[in-house]
């Protein structure tokens, strides 16, 4: 047996002696004014069984003192005795663990909110930083944290949640782990920390939900992360939704499954162009689930294709069906956000298209394809340029756009060392030519 670290061997066995003791103890409780003398009986018994080392009898004794107390009523009391058995010498660990997960059972059964609250207050003073009973702990905290919040106290009950260090947990099932993560991160995006909920993501594993008996922690995380992502990146959240289509919770319905899959299509669409992008944008198009949805898949071809999109033709297209989807709710903050995004993205893809077909244009005429005035044109090419997109040139006075291919490591090798190579040359001719002169004047000095 484990007491303060060492192991230590039970020395007398109690269990009979407290056969014999814990009923008379709670009979002779029953009567108010007994009430007192019946938890003697039980502290005596419970410094015997302790110095015995006898830890299933004190477990039982330590039980039943908090039985008797919770029995009468006696809330006050119990949370004297709460403190009191656990601070004392060599007390073993396993039964102030057993006296714990009894009282957690009482929390919802105190009369009143303020009798809760002190129970829930002595018995998370009394089991902090001790290994073995962490679990509780972590349980009491979220029943506070959710009083908080109850209450309307967000950032209280989120910063409750916060000092639980749960992926350490060694004893505690991974599915509650899980559980009590994702509860920190609500919290968290409740009171709008979106850079604490971003790092405590990171201590879920993904691959936890492969497993068919996580689906429904697997739809509350990324409901969780597509909260945490639809405004600072499309992409991520594109990828979100994707995982959540795959999920046996959606994809058992088809209306569900269809929405989810026109919200992948959408935020990739809105994300900025790059190679990930790309591919993703590749990889949704092979999706067999387009299908069901012949407009998104519609959609997403023209930004696949090399081709113009006319933006006048392309609203009075999808126009009506768009700002009926939530994520364009002309409404909301993020529906303007998300359509002033759709109309970008349209433009830059129309710029990529004009720089794969001309080697130069007109600055006149590329506002004319892109049905923009000139000065909103020099910027979306200044953007894409600066963002590595395409590589672009304006000549201002003559008002050409030059567009040249952008070369790879091997090309700008090469060129460097052709430059080199000429520039040596030069030099030899240099060098050349004055020993020349050099040795003409000396012949024509002697």
């Amino acid at each position: 047996m484990e007491n303060d670290g060492r192991l230590v061997k039970m020395e007398v066995d109690y269990s009979s002696t407290c056969d014999e003791v814990i009923p008379a103890a709670k009979q002779l409780s029953k009567d108010s004014d007994q009430f007192h003398a019946g938890l003697e009986m039980l502290l005596q018994l419970e410094k015997q069984t302790r110095l015995g080392a006898d830890m299933v009898s004190c477990s039982r004794v330590l039980v039943a003192i908090v039985q008797i107390c919770f029995e009468a009523g006696q809330w006050n009391t119990l949370n004297e005795y709460i403190a009191m058995l656990v601070k004392r010498r060599s007390q073993l660990k396993q039964a102030v663990s057993k006296m714990i997960q009894e009282c957690i059972t009482y929390v919802d059964k105190t009369p009143d909110k303020e009798t809760k609250l002190k129970l829930i207050d002595t018995l998370r003073s009394v089991t902090e930083g001790k290994i073995y009973v962490e679990v509780e702990r972590a349980r009491l905290t979220k029943m506070l944290a959710t009083i908080k919040e109850a209450d309307g106290d967000i950032a209280g009950a989120a910063s409750i949640m916060e000092e639980l260090q749960v992926e350490t947990y060694g004893s505690m099932d991974k599915r509650e782990k899980v559980e009590l993560i994702l509860e920190q991160m609500r919290l968290c995006l409740a009171k709008q920390d979106y850079v604490r909920t971003q790092i405590i993501s990171k201590k879920i594993n993904i691959k936890f939900f492969d497993d068919p008996d996580q689906q429904d922690l697997k739809f509350k995380y990324y409901g969780l992360m597509i909260r945490l992502d639809q405004d600072s990146s499309f992409l991520k959240t594109s990828r979100h939704f994707q995982a959540v289509v795959d999920s046996d919770v959606i994809s058992g319905s088809p209306d569900r499954r269809q929405k989810m899959m026109t919200y992948a299509v959408l935020y990739n669409i809105l994300a900025p162009y790059d190679n990930e992008q790309q591919d993703m944008m590749l990889n949704l198009s092979k999706n067999k689930m387009l299908d069901e949805i012949s407009t998104y898949k519609e959609i997403l071809r023209l930004f696949m294709c090399k081709e113009l999109i006319n933006f006048e033709t392309f609203e009075s297209t999808f126009g009506k069906e768009l700002l009926q989807f939530d994520v364009f709710n002309q409404e909301t903050a993020h529906g303007k956000k998300c359509w002033v995004e759709l109309k970008n993205r349209l433009i830059e893809h129309n710029i990529r298209i004009i720089a794969n077909y001309y080697t130069r244009i007109h600055l006149k005429r590329m506002s004319e394809l892109l049905d923009l005035p000139v000065g909103p044109c020099e910027e979306y090419l200044s953007k894409l340029s600066n963002a590595g997109t395409i590589r672009v040139k304006i000549d201002r006075p003559s008002e050409i756009v030059y567009f040249t291919t952008k070369k790879n490591a091997s090309d700008v090798l090469n060129e460097w060392s052709h430059d080199i190579n000429e520039l040596m040359n030069l030099i030899n001719k240099t060098c050349h030519l004055i020993n020349k002169e050099e040795c003409i004047n000396s012949v024509i000095t002697a």
